[in-house]
C-alpha cells in the first residue's frame, strides 16, 4: 500500500471499531482521525464512548475532544481541518486510519461536501416558524413528503437535519437527496471503507451492556452537569434522562430508552453504510491480520 491511503473503519455503534483502528494503526504504525461527531467535545466523555486513556495512548489520535460544546463546528469545519491534518500525516505515513460512525462528516472527508443552493432568510424564517408551531413531527411529515428517500436515511430525531433538508427541498424546488454525491472533490489520496457487521441480536446486545456499563461509570452525573450548565443536548445517552431529572420517569426507564434508541441509531447507521458499494464488508471479529491481508 505505497498509495497514500485512508483507510476509513466505519460500522453501527457497539460494532468493535475502536478496537480494530487501533490494531491495525499499531500494525501499519500510523496514526488515527476520527469522524464521531459526538467525541469531539470534552464535555460529553461517558455517553459518547470516547476511547479511553490506555486506548489512547497506545495510538495517536486526532478530533478526540478537541472542541467545547459550546463552541459552534460544523461539518465544513471539520472537512477542512481534517483535510490539513491529513496532508501533514501523509507526509510521513502512507495510510491513516479513519475511524466513527458519523457517514456525513466521513464523506466531507473522502469525497467533499456536496453543493447546495443559497437559502433565503426567508425561507429560513418560514420553516422555523414551522417548526416551532408544528414540532419535531411536523417537520418529520413534511420532509417525508418532500423528500422520502433523504428521510429514510436521516436521523427523524434530529431538528438541525430536517431543517436544513427542508429549506434546500423548498427553495429549490427539489428533494434534497437530489443534490448528495453530485460532485466530489479530488483528493491527493484514495479511501478505502472498511465496514463492520455483527449478527443483529449480538449487536443489540453489545449496545445494551455497553449502556449499563456507561451508567456505573455515572453517565447520570455527567449529563446532569451539562444541564447544570445550560448545554442543551439533543443526542442519545444524554437526552433521554430529561424527564428522570424532571421526576417525570424512572431512572430504569430512562436507562430503557437509551438503550431503545442506541439500537435505533445503529439501525440508521447500517441503512447509511449500505450505499458504499465498494466497501469491505467484514465481520467484527476479524482479525487484524486478516483485515492486513485484505489492504494489500
Amino acid at each position: 500500500m505505497s498509495t497514500k491511503t485512508l483507510i476509513y473503519i466505519a460500522g453501527p455503534t457497539g460494532v468493535g471499531k475502536t478496537k480494530l483502528s487501533i490494531e491495525l494503526a499499531k500494525a501499519l504504525s500510523t496514526e488515527i482521525i476520527s469522524c464521531d461527531s459526538r467525541q469531539f467535545y470534552r464535555e460529553m466523555n461517558i455517553g459518547t464512548a470516547v476511547p479511553n486513556n490506555q486506548e489512547l495512548e497506545q495510538v495517536p489520535h486526532h478530533f478526540i475532544q478537541h472542541k467545547s460544546i459550546n463552541d459552534i463546528y460544523t461539518v465544513g469545519d471539520f472537512e477542512k481541518d481534517a483535510i490539513i491534518k491529513l496532508n501533514e500525516l501523509f507526509c510521513k505515513k502512507n495510510n491513516i486510519i479513519m475511524v466513527g460512525g458519523s457517514g456525513m462528516y466521513a464523506d466531507a472527508v473522502m469525497f467533499g461536501i456536496d453543493d447546495f443552493p443559497e437559502i433565503s432568510q426567508e425561507t429560513k424564517k418560514k420553516i422555523k416558524i414551522f417548526y416551532q408551531t408544528h414540532g419535531l413531527k411536523g417537520i418529520q411529515d413534511l420532509l417525508l413528503k418532500k423528500d422520502p428517500k433523504y428521510y429514510n436515511r436521516v436521523d427523524i430525531n434530529n431538528p438541525a437535519r430536517l431543517i436544513r433538508a427542508l429549506e434546500v427541498c423548498i427553495s429549490s424546488d427539489q428533494p434534497y437527496s437530489s443534490f448528495l454525491g453530485k460532485k466530489r472533490k479530488p483528493r491527493n489520496f484514495i479511501s478505502k471503507i472498511i465496514i463492520l457487521s455483527s449478527p443483529r441480536n449480538v449487536l443489540y446486545d453489545k449496545i445494551n451492556q455497553r449502556v449499563d456499563l456507561m451508567i456505573k461509570n455515572g453517565l447520570e452525573d455527567e449529563a446532569k452537569f451539562l444541564i447544570k450548565k445550560k448545554i442543551p443536548l439533543k443526542t442519545v445517552g444524554y437526552k433521554e434522562l430529561f424527564p428522570y431529572y424532571e421526576k417525570s420517569q424512572t431512572l430504569e426507564n430512562a436507562v430503557d430508552e437509551i438503550k431503545k434508541n442506541s439500537r435505533r441509531y445503529a439501525k440508521r447507521q447500517i441503512t447509511w453504510f449500505k450505499k458504499y458499494k465498494n466497501a469491505i464488508r467484514l465481520s467484527a471479529n476479524i482479525s487484524v491480520i486478516d483485515v492486513f491481508e485484505l489492504l494489500k
